[in-house]
């Protein structure tokens, strides 16, 4: 028998409504962790630039899932911060390319090692099992997530 074949369908969905209530409270908890003045769409789309870029606001749109006026404004936000630069588009002029800057990159490994360390923390006080048992829970999300983009 496999797992969906016990678990009835009331359970299972009253066990994922609890799992989707605590991925949501830690991950409000890391952002809090964060501390910065980056709102979560910026972070967002800070990170894309930085793995998918350079790339245009239309792009970003695309990845982030987002109307392009929202990427415009979020991309207007992280330039005049520094963290993104705009150059135009060498093959069309009248669009522009975005890529993070130095000081972005920074940004982010900053925010990563804050949210990282709160999580290290709070794992240290945890039971050896417990740390094992998020370790697979990690690896099962991973899984689930990965089969969303395929």
């Amino acid at each position: 028998m496999t797992g969906t074949e016990t678990t009835s369908t009331q359970d299972l969905t009253e066990q994922a409504a609890r799992l989707r209530l605590a991925v949501n409270r830690m991950a409000r908890r890391l952002r809090q962790e964060a501390n910065t003045e980056l709102g979560p769409a910026s972070i967002a789309a800070l990170a894309t630039i930085e793995r998918s870029g350079p790339l245009t606001p239309s792009e970003l749109a695309r990845i982030e899932g987002i109307q392009r006026p929202t990427a415009t404004r979020i991309l207007g936000r992280l330039t005049e911060t520094g963290l993104v630069s705009r150059t135009t588009d060498p093959t069309d002029g009248r669009c522009s390319i975005v890529q993070i800057t130095g000081d972005g990159r920074k940004a982010l490994t900053r925010l990563r090692k804050r949210k990282t360390a709160y999580l290290a923390r709070k794992m240290r006080a945890l039971p050896d099992d417990d740390v094992a048992t998020l370790a697979r829970a990690a690896e099962i999300l991973e899984q689930v997530l990965e089969e969303d983009r395929t």
